[in-house]
């Protein structure tokens, strides 16, 4: 398992494309603008007139990226604590945001008429982050099919480079499509050199099967060759359990997981592009969902879409800046710590599975994560705002879950000498009245030599 990648922890995920243009609905506005009924095929009707003239292929000229700047995007990253950049460079819509040797609809050639993937490479080492990136190549299959069942440009043979093949979703993918996916994905690799590969839920298909062992010993012999540690994502059942690392799509585990894992979510409710009417999370979710992950062996990696102009909307900015200043404070409890015995305790119920991270109840003040780091210190991570006293009930004597003798408590990032004891129920920390209703305070407890 990479260094980097367990010791890191936090990541940007990046939804950056045409589907940007439109603004409506989520990222599969170029799926639901050909599904007939649907709020996203009325309002491509109403806004641009019939698919026939006006189809997911003109909105290209409309995202133009006028205002990307790579360098100003990698420093947003760093300052928000990130260790990792993911970008996605090719999503189910069939355009690619990189210079592809394989197709002409790409953002070099077309739209932005720059290598976004690129750009965003050289931007994000320079800031001393870990690159990776993601394809969602593989849903493509069947991405636009519904275009196929009416008077649409899908069904245009001059366009199918770009909309093919449209076959049903219960088709199982042919080897022409089977072996331009592998194509494609090693043209990234070698072209980018990612440390990470994000793949979404369709590689799981038994056609893939072949062709995911394949990708996997060439990236991997590549990262060899690099000299590079690198991973893959995937989800489900797609690779074998411990030949990659497992990800959960808007979720979290309900306890330590034996293998690191990864929790992709997005500061969005609603979705992983930009839309105008974004429901947005609080930086104070976001970073209990941070902190959850990370208890149970996990990392987090956190979406923003970015607009077509290439600028990142202010809420994301905001967000994002709202947890690098926690970490900036707290990040010894996140950075290159491991998990303890148990995760944590309180009564806040976490759902294990994907599509779960938006049906907790908030978390309070007597939910506690803990890490460690090294032999010697523990961290208390308590989830809601900061009481007056802290009791931790995990670190009482009757227990035994700690059974070594503890030399100091200390509220990291306030130097305030604390009143403590332990006791047979729970360890009883008073903090600094200066730090009551502080969100997300941080012990850090030292055992005696």
């Amino acid at each position: 398992m990479p260094g980097w990648y367990v010791n890191g922890k936090f990541g940007i995920f990046i939804h950056w494309g045409v589907y940007s243009v439109p603004a409506f609905g989520n990222e599969w506005y170029p799926r639901g603008m050909y599904c007939q009924g649907t709020p996203e095929f009325e309002h491509h009707r109403a806004t641009y007139g019939p698919h026939k003239d006006f189809g997911y292929k003109d909105l290209i000229p409309h995202f133009k990226a006028e205002h990307f700047e790579p360098a100003a995007w990698a420093e947003l990253f760093r300052q928000a604590g990130a260790r990792y950049v993911v970008p996605v460079a090719e999503h189910h819509d069939g355009f690619a945001m990189y210079d592809c040797g394989l197709s002409d609809w790409n953002a070099l050639r077309l739209g932005p008429r720059r290598d976004i993937i690129g750009e965003l490479a050289r931007a994000t080492r320079q800031a001393g982050l870990v690159f990776g990136l993601s394809s969602h190549r593989a849903e493509h299959w069947w991405f636009f099919d519904e275009g196929m069942k009416f008077d649409s440009d899908v069904r245009d043979s001059g366009n199918a480079s770009l909309y093919g093949p449209a076959r049903p979703k219960d088709t199982p993918p042919d080897e022409a499509f089977l072996n331009d996916w592998l194509a494609r994905t090693l043209e990234l690799v070698d072209k980018y050199q990612p440390q990470l590969l994000w793949f979404d839920w369709w590689i799981e298909q038994p056609a893939f099967k072949p062709y995911l062992r394949r990708l996997a010993a060439d990236y991997y012999n590549r990262g060899v060759q690099w000299g590079q540690e690198v991973a893959i994502n995937y989800k489900n059942d797609a690779f074998v359990p411990g030949t990659a690392v497992f990800d959960l799509e808007r979720g979290q585990m309900a306890g330590i997981a034996p293998r690191f894992w990864q929790n992709d979510t997005a500061v969005g409710r609603n979705s992983w592009g930009y839309v105008r009417q974004m429901e947005y999370k609080t930086s104070q979710k976001l970073i209990g969902d941070l902190v959850d992950v990370v208890s149970k062996n996990g990392a987090l990696l956190l979406n923003i879409g970015p607009r077509p102009d290439g600028t990142i909307p202010e809420q994301d900015q905001r967000l994002l800046r709202e947890i690098g200043q926690w970490l900036a404070v707290n990040g010894e409890a996140i950075y290159d710590t491991r998990p303890w015995a148990v995760f944590g305790e309180g009564p806040t119920e976490v759902l294990e599975g994907g599509f779960t991270d938006t049906k907790r109840e908030d978390f309070t003040a007597q939910d506690f994560r803990f890490t460690t780091r090294g032999q010697n210190l523990l961290y208390a991570i308590c989830l809601g705002p900061a009481p007056r006293e802290i009791v931790i009930q995990s670190l009482g004597t009757n227990l035994r879950l700690y059974t070594d003798a503890i030399a100091q408590v200390a509220l990291v990032g306030d130097e305030t000498p604390l009143t403590w004891k332990r006791e047979p129920t729970g360890l009883k920390v008073t903090l600094p009245s200066a730090s009551t209703g502080r969100f997300a305070p941080v012990l850090r407890i030292t055992r005696k030599s």
